[in-house]
Formats: structure tokens, sequence, C-alpha cells
């Protein structure tokens, strides 16, 4: 036990084992959603919904337990949202547009690149270089594009809008009981969430769950596996053990890479961006609320930290599941005075331990996850707040068009692409073309050729 201490320095942060302990299991209970979220969402580009929920429990533990001993902070990682959209519903449906028969093995294949980049970048320290040559507005664009993208993705899982040639969407059947209960979902969450239950984004897709249980004893909802209506009682008629990983396991595409480089490059490129803000921000956030930050408001330690997030990237492709990354969720353990990397690890032994309640997670269906990714897009457009929309033309522009087309064009690479080539052109044409950072210029050549390959494929 003396060990343990020491290493994790528990008494210099002011904190015991007992108190980490407890802040590991709050952040695995305000994050385990994506237990349920990410087999959903994956599922929907092809691929097998149990080797999906095991890749994530596994990779989140293996890159929490690195965050927890490498880098000694709270923070928690698993695969992120936002990310996971764009490689099931933006990724996919264009590779497969390509004539690739399993366009997730492609999207994973981009996954490993980018971990493969990261890992390079970290070593090197360019990663914060590269964050700090983004503007502000575009940062905040692009995270609160993303929790609208998300949350229009929750919408459409839960049937509460749907399509329509005359307005593109319209309300869905308000009668279902798809629809009542997603909305019930998300009004207990709100309601949790007020009164600081830990947990409450779990807790509400869990009481969706057992309600949408009681409608199918009831026989208001009816399972219909034509029309993808499945039954949400689990099975456990193959016992406790985790589904296994062959489905998902090391299975790439580099042919594609070869066929298409410059439509792979935007790929890797849109997984890179989005998860090199989203990384960043929430280090600095937990690092932030735990008093860890530097008296010049820099992250001690950072390149552990970006490190173990890299590494976690990586491994994560390679069993079978989206972009790994750290948890905002992870503040809620702070909150309850986690300031160790043991906090991770706690938090991570609890990912292990969910692994054998898999027939749980995956009975859980789209409709009660739909509370969880419209209350996160909640959180994350918090980030328009600090939006400016007045003064450089091109920050403002940028950052609006990084926001709105994420949503509207069904794609997390649009709202970035646009945003940065009008931030970029209009830098160009207000006479600012020194306040272009390099890494700018390269986004914005990237996009240009993205732009080019849409107009004439190639």
């Amino acid at each position: 036990m003396e060990k343990l201490l020491a290493y994790f320095k528990l008494k210099e942060h002011g904190t015991d084992t007992r108190t980490e302990v407890i802040a590991g299991i709050t952040t695995f209970l305000s994050m385990a959603y994506i237990l349920a979220v990410n087999p959903t969402m994956l599922a929907a580009s092809g691929m097998d919904r149990g080797a999906v929920f095991t890749a994530t429990a596994v990779s989140a533990a293996i890159a929490t337990l690195i965050m927890g001993f490498f880098a000694n902070y709270p923070v928690a990682l698993a695969s992120g949202m936002g990310l996971n959209a764009y490689f099931a519903f933006t990724v996919c449906p264009m590779v497969a547009g390509m004539g690739v028969t399993d366009p997730w093995k492609v999207a994973l294949t981009a996954i490993l690149v980018e971990g493969v980049i990261f890992i390079i970048l970290s070593i090197f320290k360019f990663r914060e270089a590269l964050v700090n040559a983004v503007p502000a507005n575009l940062k905040y664009g692009i995270s609160a594009g993303i929790g609208l993208f998300i949350s229009i993705v929750g919408l459409k899982g839960a049937g509460i809008v749907s399509a329509d040639p005359s307005t593109l969407v319209t309300m869905g059947n308000l009668g279902s009981p798809q629809v009542v209960l997603a909305f019930v979902g998300l009004i207990l969450i709100g309601i949790m969430w007020h009164f600081k239950v830990k947990g409450a984004i779990l807790w509400g897709i869990l009481a969706t769950w057992v309600l949408g249980i009681l409608a199918q004893l009831s026989g208001w909802y009816v399972v219909n596996v034509e029309a993808e209506v499945y039954s949400l009682i689990p099975n456990f008629s193959s016992g406790i053990l985790p589904p296994s990983l062959a489905p998902t396991f090391f299975q790439f595409d580099f042919s594609f890479i070869g066929a298409h480089f410059i439509n792979f490059a935007a790929i890797v490129f849109a997984f890179l961006f989005v998860d090199l803000f989203d990384t960043v921000g929430t280090l600095i956030g937990v690092a932030d609320q735990g008093n860890l930050l530097n008296e010049k408001g820099e992250l001690p330690n950072a390149g552990p930290a970006l490190m173990s997030d890299a590494i976690g990237t990586v491994v994560g492709s390679v069993l079978g599941t989206s972009t790994v990354t750290s948890y905002v969720e992870s503040t809620a353990g702070v909150a309850e005075g986690g300031r160790t990397g043991l906090t991770a690890v706690s938090s991570a032994v609890m990912f292990v331990l969910a692994l054998f309640l898999s027939p749980i997670f995956l009975a859980i269906p789209s409709f009660a996850t739909t509370p969880a990714l419209l209350f996160v897009g909640l959180l994350m457009m918090k980030s328009v707040l600090k939006m400016k929309f007045d003064g450089d033309i091109a920050d403002v522009l940028g950052g609006f068009l990084a926001l709105v087309m994420m949503p509207f064009t069904y794609s997390i690479a649009n709202g970035i692409m646009f945003g940065i080539l009008a931030w970029v052109i209009l830098k160009v044409c207000t006479g600012k073309v020194k306040e272009i950072h390099p890494v700018m210029w390269v986004a914005f050549g990237l996009f240009a050729l993205r732009i080019i390959t849409l107009v004439i494929p190639v």
C-alpha cells in the first residue's frame, strides 16, 4: 500500500486511496453509457455489435490504465462520442458509395493511421502546436457543431424525426413507444442532473430501457425483427462471457489507400483534427477543475497524457472500435476528489468488470440511448457561448460554418472543411495573410483537394 501511495503521489495531491477509488467509480458511471451507445452506432456501419461492445470495453480499460500509470492523471478514456458518429454515418456511407463491401474496415484503417500519427506528433510535441494554431472561434464552432450532429443522430435513432421529401425532415410518430420513452428518458436525465445524481446519463439510459421492457411485456412495444424492432429483454442463454473480438480484430483494408489516397487522407485528417481538440480541451478542463494546472495555466506532464491517448487510439483500431479519446466526464470523478492516476485505474477496473454484463448492454435499444445523445449534445453546445459573433469576419464566418454545416449536411468532416476553407479565404481577402499559420495552409490545401474530388470524383 505504501508503494501504491508513493507511486501515485497521493499525499502530495492531498488525497487517499478510498477517495481515488470512489472517484474512479463515479467517472465510470458517468461515461458507461458509451458501452450501450457505441455498439449501436457502429453496428449501423455493418460491424458486429457484440464484438464492438467487447472492443469498446477492452480498449477503454487499456487506454485508461496507461493514462493512470504512465501520466498519473485522473482521466478515463473510451471511444469518443462524435467521432463514432463520424465513423458510422459519414465515413462508412461515403466509402460504401465507392463500391467497398466492408466500409468499416477502411474507417478502422484510418483510425490506425491517425493513432500512429498521434504517437509521432506526441513524441515531437507537435500536437500542442497544432492546436494553438487554430482560431478559438473555429474550435468552439466545431465543438458546438458536433453537439448538434450528435443530437440529430439521437433524434433519428428514436424516430423523433424522420425523412420528408418536401421539408427534408419532419416530426416522427409521437405515439410510438420509442418516441415517448426517449422523451421520458431525457426528462429523467434532466431531473437527475439538477439534483446532481452521479451517473445521471447512464441512469437515464437504464431507466428508459427498463420502461421499454415494461412496454414490451404489456404489448405496447411490439417486437418485429424484420422492421429492426428487437426484443429489449437480455438473453443470457450464451452465458456471461463477453462476445468474441474475432469479427473486428485487426480488420483493416489497406488496399483502399492506394486506390483513393486523397479521400483517405481527408478521412484521416478529419479524425485527427476533431480528436486533437477533444483531447487537449478535455485534459485542460479536467486539470483545471482538479487544480492540476501550473501557475502559467499550462498542463504539467502533458506529453505522457497525450501519448496515452494516442496509444489508446491505436489499440482501439486493432480491437475494432472508433477513436479512443479522453472523456470530459472525468470531471465527475475529479469533483468527487480524484486527483491522481489511481482514479483512472479504478475506472479501468470497472470497464473490465462490465465485460461480463454484455447481454445487458447489448439489449439496450437505440431509443434508450437517444436521451444520452441529446444530453451530451446539450453539454457540447455550451461551446457556442464562448464564440464571438463580431470582430474579425474570418473568425465569425469560419466558426459559424463549422457549427451549422455539421448537422445540416449530416457530416462532421464537412463542418470542419467549410469552416477552415472560409477562414483561410477571408484572411487572404482581408489582407491578413500573415496571420495564417502554416498548419492552416496544410489543412486548407487538403480540404481544397477534397472539394475537387467531390466535384470531379477520382
